[in-house]
Formats: C-alpha cells, sequence, structure tokens
C-alpha cells in the first residue's frame, strides 16, 4: 500500500539523532521560460541552517522543482546531515519520489533517477506536501534566483507563473500618450510587455 505522506521512504527508519528540514520550489516565467529553485533549511531546533537558490535559464516548473530537491539532498549530504525531511508544494514531486505516480517525462527521468540515489546515501528521509501558502520562504529564494537571471536594475520582481485554473494577468498601471495614424504612442509612463490595454479618452 502507498504510504502516506508524512511517513519516511526508509523501512527501518532511524528514531535518534537530529533531522534537517528543506522547504523547496521551483518555478517558471513561462513555463517553460525563465526558471528558478530556493531551498529554506531549517535545523533540528527550527533555526536557519541554509538559504539556497540559483537560475537555471529556460526550463519547465517540474524541472525547476526536482533541481531544488537535488540541491537539498546535495547540501545534506555535504553537511553531513543524515537525517533530511523535505517540504514541497508540488504533489507530482511529492508522489513521485514516494512511489505513487510514475515517472513518464523524458526531461524529469534522470532528474528523479538522481534524487533517489542521493535519498539512498542518508539514513532517513521523508518528503511531505502543502500548499504553496505554506511554502513562502522557499517560494520567495525561487522568485529571487528569476530576477537575479531576468530583471534590469529596478525592475519589480514578477510573481511566479505556475499551472492554474487561468492565466494570471499582468498588473494594471496607468500611461499617457496621444494617437497618430491609428497608432497609441506614450508620453507618459510605460506598460508591461504583454499588458491588456484600456483605451480613455482626454477630451479637453
Amino acid at each position: 500500500m502507498p504510504q502516506p505522506a508524512s511517513e519516511g521512504l526508509f523501512p527501518s527508519e532511524p528514531r535518534d539523532g537530529a533531522w534537517i528540514t528543506a522547504y523547496c520550489d521551483g518555478g517558471s516565467r513561462g513555463n517553460p521560460g525563465p526558471a528558478g529553485y530556493g531551498v529554506f533549511i531549517q535545523g533540528p531546533g527550527g533555526e536557519t541552517v541554509a538559504e539556497l537558490s540559483e537560475f537555471l535559464g529556460r526550463a519547465t516548473n517540474n524541472v525547476a522543482e526536482y533541481k531544488g530537491l537535488l540541491a537539498a539532498l546535495e547540501y545534506a549530504l555535504k553537511a553531513d546531515h543524515s537525517r533530511l525531511r523535505v517540504i514541497a508544494d508540488s504533489e507530482l514531486l511529492v508522489k513521485q519520489i514516494q512511489g505513487r505516480y510514475k515517472v513518464n517525462s523524458p526531461d524529469l527521468r534522470p532528474l528523479y533517477e538522481e534524487a533517489k540515489r542521493r535519498i539512498a546515501r542518508l539514513d532517513a528521509f521523508r518528503i511531505e506536501h502543502v500548499l504553496r501558502g505554506k511554502n513562502q520562504k522557499a517560494d520567495r529564494l525561487a522568485n529571487l534566483a528569476m530576477d537575479r537571471g531576468t530583471r534590469h536594475p529596478g525592475e519589480p520582481a514578477q510573481p511566479t507563473a505556475k499551472p492554474s485554473g487561468s492565466p494570471a494577468r499582468p498588473a494594471l498601471t496607468a500611461a499617457k500618450g496621444y494617437v497618430k495614424n491609428g497608432v497609441v504612442h506614450l508620453i507618459e509612463g510605460e506598460l508591461p510587455e504583454g499588458a491588456f490595454v484600456r483605451v480613455t479618452v482626454d477630451r479637453q
């Protein structure tokens, strides 16, 4: 029978020793598009021990999520933390690592296999799924990674693009301009690429 999300993945899991907890997240602005991951790691007493993030270039959400998990595993192994608890908001990632979902994607298969190899080197491991609202620190780090790879100086950060029922629209803003030969020319302010525009006529 499948194991509950809160149970470890080792048949005879040690009950002693200190655990560290890694909150993992990854995202892509475009899916695929500019992508990055973030990992927030806490020690046994809840203290912050590491913050990891990396811009990945063009990738999908799922690849970015796996890259975050791999980074958490690499940190645990290099820092000699043999008991790792991972918390992620990607249901696909969590259930694939738990063995509940098959890994059919050729892009994810090598990442999954590498994750399983690293997990096997630990004394104990468990992975749990949470809603995105409970993974905000890792989400912030993932967005910072994407910002580093895509932002121009002074440009505001953009939200992580994750699958949802309907695509998010860019935030509304205002700009002034004039019409010449049927084309709107801006003279004040600017509009982000892909923005939805409503034109209001000033008759003064």
